[in-house]
């Protein structure tokens, strides 16, 4: 982790955000190619469907989230975090996951999981997480 600090860095819970910066930050993670089309609605909804979304802000503009999908009451899945490529390596993903995951126990969620891309298991069990053995992801095709 590189030691500088971002002066003026805020993580913090919101429900809007401006859907350019927000596309930015999805195509910057790899997840959506540039002529992939993602209606504004579409980016709207993100944040403020999730049951936590959170973003990290440096003068007023978003550079990393990560959000929660959940009934915020037993069971939580964590997201999408992503942080722009400039941006890495400041330990903001980890602070991104902490805020969720201390937003999430604060109202009782007492599970906690996600599905991480290959290469980020050492990132999430420095965080905490382990892998579930016996249990095998699914996703409806």
């Amino acid at each position: 982790m590189r030691t500088e600090k971002l002066d003026g860095l805020e993580i913090k819970f919101v429900r809007t955000v401006p859907v350019d910066q927000l596309g930015a930050i999805y195509k910057d993670a790899g997840w959506w190619q540039d002529n992939y089309k993602i209606s504004d609605e579409f980016l709207r909804r993100i944040p403020e469907q999730s049951a936590l979304f959170a973003g990290a802000f440096l003068e007023k503009k978003i550079i990393g989230m990560g959000r929660a999908l959940s009934d915020l009451c037993s069971d939580a899945y964590i997201q999408d975090i992503a942080v722009l490529s400039a941006y890495r390596k400041f330990g903001i993903g980890t602070l991104i996951v902490t805020f969720l995951i201390q937003e999430l126990k604060r109202r009782g969620v007492d599970w906690i999981g996600l599905i991480g891309e290959p290469g980020t298991r050492s990132f999430y069990e420095k965080i905490g997480f382990r892998q579930m053995k016996d249990h095998i992801p699914f996703k409806l095709e």
